[in-house]
């Protein structure tokens, strides 16, 4: 298992292994027993935080490769922050050593589209008052997903403990879009 690798080492690897995914017919990564099992005996260790949107198209293990134990991944409806998502990240940078967070958002995110065109009553209008907020009045659904992606990444940098994580163990914050027409990353959006 890797565990501690630089933020630029494990954006490399996500790009890897996205390039991996776009070209394969199958999944290619280890879910077996054994790989399973030594987890268990020897715990995570996870190379980067994915927080990603809990759409069910986005996969953040499939998209970027990744098997048992590779990524820490935090989903939520419109890959917003809150201080639950911000407690998972801290506990992933400290005590896992991970040094790159990336904040995935994706093309035709129902989250998004329901701020610009709706306006959602009961628990989910949290979500999308985040996300109007991050984007103003922006109604280009792309550049929109790309507002409330920056302002996750944001939020994230803002939290003490994160900015205390960059500045004495490395640790970068990163923007994505997936794009679900063709299965591409595209990162530093």
């Amino acid at each position: 298992m890797e565990n501690n690798i630089s933020a630029k080492a494990a954006l490399e690897k996500l790009k890897l292994g996205n390039a991996a995914y776009i070209s394969a017919d199958k999944s290619l990564v280890d879910v077996s027993h054994e790989r399973r099992r030594y987890t268990v005996e020897n715990g995570q260790s996870p190379f980067a935080v994915i927080v990603s949107c809990s759409d069910s198209r986005v996969i953040p293990e499939s998209i970027f490769s990744a098997g048992i134990g590779d990524l820490f991944v935090i989903r939520v409806a419109g890959n917003v922050m809150d201080s639950h998502q911000l407690g998972s990240i801290e506990y992933a940078a400290e005590h896992l050593g991970i040094k790159l967070v990336v904040v995935l958002g994706h093309t035709h995110c129902g989250a998004v589209d329901a701020a610009i065109k709706h306006d959602p009553q009961g628990y989910v209008k949290f979500i999308t008052d985040e996300i109007c907020s991050a984007i103003g009045g922006e109604k280009d659904e792309y550049k929109a997903c790309c507002l409330n992606v920056r302002n996750s990444v944001k939020i994230i940098e803002n939290s003490f403990e994160i900015q205390r994580e960059e500045s004495e163990h490395g640790l970068k914050v990163v923007g994505a879009v997936y794009h679900l027409e063709d299965g591409r990353v595209e990162f530093d959006i």
